[in-house]
């Protein structure tokens, strides 16, 4: 008698990514109600299982979907729009400019669109966003059949969805009530920064996210620049400010954490606080090199960030991953450090480990969510294949990223985007493009630079 499944993965080699670190080959998925029913081999799942719904997956790596721990997925309609500056400079002339002007429901909701078509592309299943009109991003994540844990950037002064803090606060009061329940989109608590946010909204923030027992991200030690006008503001680094506020625990996370001394990373180590590494991000606006050998070393998790597309200027984790990989082992002059199977880890039961996901999340065993991503071996970049965790890391491209299940749903198959019109997203970025454009004195015809 076979057990009733809706879809069966058969054939290829699955990455499992579970603490054994187990690899089987010739493998086979079933999946019902958006959960791994089963995880194991192909010969066992014909003998146990019966679906409507069969994919093979022969000459291809099965993996859990990939984790982007912090980005900012509407900033896509600025990509390219201010390159090769400092963060201040990038931030307070150009970035924050254009969203004063910009800034509103149908930008981020068909911005994030995009972000999400990128990222589905790229195998990414689960996206971190701190934005503006948070609910709006979840609408387009939702939409997309993407998971989601938005995050409203809190900030003191007044912001384009919110004229005061206590505004702000209100807003993802609601937001958390709203999308309690759902199966993909789900809000945290982000303050944008110990910069941007007074110690009272700090506070206030942490209160709110430990009364719905949700994480808490921030900014924080991104700058040299950053930790020397927080001393100066407030009498501490920003380490100590959270310190002593009571902010620090195991539901916090930093983005970036590239200027942290020993005492912090033990503290942080201590606290059970972890780091999201933005390492494209960090090179490109020159923030410096964050200490992950060390932090990983002290005992601190540590997961990945694309960051935003207009500071990266991609959504892609590959990209990060061999960035991280190669940029640790040159700035430390060691070839050893964070090796292709850890940084992948990072990827995956890293991220879902920060965000307390860790049991739903991160690897394909029996029980978790059914986020499952297929990546095509038949490629010139990924033959031979000796070491699975080397290709991911070192040699794979988004491209190579063929079909993508999320909570059990196809959203990509076979290179097609299933769940919206990517036409449509084109066109609506293309109409901002070039508004946005001639108000900065920029040549956006995108239909003409498309051939169109």
């Amino acid at each position: 008698m076979h057990e009733h499944a809706d879809m069966l993965i058969l054939g290829g080699t699955i990455l499992t990514m579970d603490d054994q670190g187990t690899i089987i080959h010739h493998g086979g998925i079933a999946v019902r109600h958006g959960e791994l029913l089963y995880v194991g081999t192909e010969e066992e799942a014909r003998r146990r299982f019966q679906a409507p719904e069969t994919l093979r997956a022969d000459s291809c790596l099965l993996i859990p979907g990939l984790i982007n721990a912090h980005t900012h997925a509407p900033m896509t309609v600025y990509r390219g729009l201010a390159d090769d500056l400092p963060l201040d400079v990038w931030l307070k002339e150009y970035i924050w400019p254009a969203e004063g002007r910009t800034v509103n429901p149908h930008m981020v909701y068909w911005g994030t669109l995009l972000a999400a078509d990128e990222m589905i592309r790229a195998g990414t299943t689960l996206f971190v966003d701190m934005y503006f009109f948070e609910d709006d991003i979840g609408r387009a994540a939702s939409d997309a059949g993407m998971r989601a844990l938005l995050g409203e950037a809190l900030v003191e002064f007044p912001s384009p969805n919110a004229k005061t803090p206590a505004e702000g606060l209100a807003y993802v009061r609601a937001s958390l009530e709203r999308w309690a329940g759902h199966p993909l989109v789900r809000p945290i608590l982000q303050p944008h920064s110990t910069y941007a946010c007074s110690p009272d909204l700090l506070v206030r923030s942490k209160a709110l996210a430990d009364e719905f027992g949700v994480p808490w991200l921030i900014h924080c030690c991104e700058t040299r620049q950053e930790i020397e006008d927080v001393r100066r503001q407030t009498g501490k680094p920003p380490v100590a400010l959270l310190d002593s506020l009571g902010i620090l625990d195991s539901h916090v996370i930093f983005a970036h954490g590239v200027h942290l001394t020993e005492e912090e990373i033990a503290l942080l180590a201590e606290r059970g606080v972890s780091i999201v590494h933005c390492p494209e991000s960090n090179m490109k606006l020159a923030s410096g090199v964050a200490p992950v050998p060390r932090l990983l070393q002290a005992g601190v998790n540590v997961a990945f960030g694309t960051d935003g597309a207009a500071s990266n200027n991609d959504l892609s984790l590959w990209g990060d991953m061999r960035t991280a990989a190669m940029l640790h082992k040159v700035a430390s002059g060691d070839p050893t450090v964070l090796p292709a199977r850890q940084v992948f880890w990072m990827a995956t039961r890293g991220a879902a480990k920060a965000f307390g996901l860790d049991d739903r999340l991160g690897s394909l065993e029996a029980g978790k969510r059914a986020d499952v991503v297929m990546i095509d071996l038949c490629r010139p970049n990924l033959i031979p294949m000796y070491e699975p965790y080397s290709h991911l890391v070192y040699a794979l491209h988004p491209s190579d990223v063929r079909t993508v299940i999320i909570e059990g749903r196809l959203v990509m198959r076979d290179w097609e985007i299933l769940t919206f019109d990517e036409e449509e997203v084109f066109c609506k970025i293309g109409e901002m493009a070039e508004e946005l454009g001639r108000q900065w004195g920029r040549d956006t015809d995108w239909r003409k630079a498309m051939g169109q």
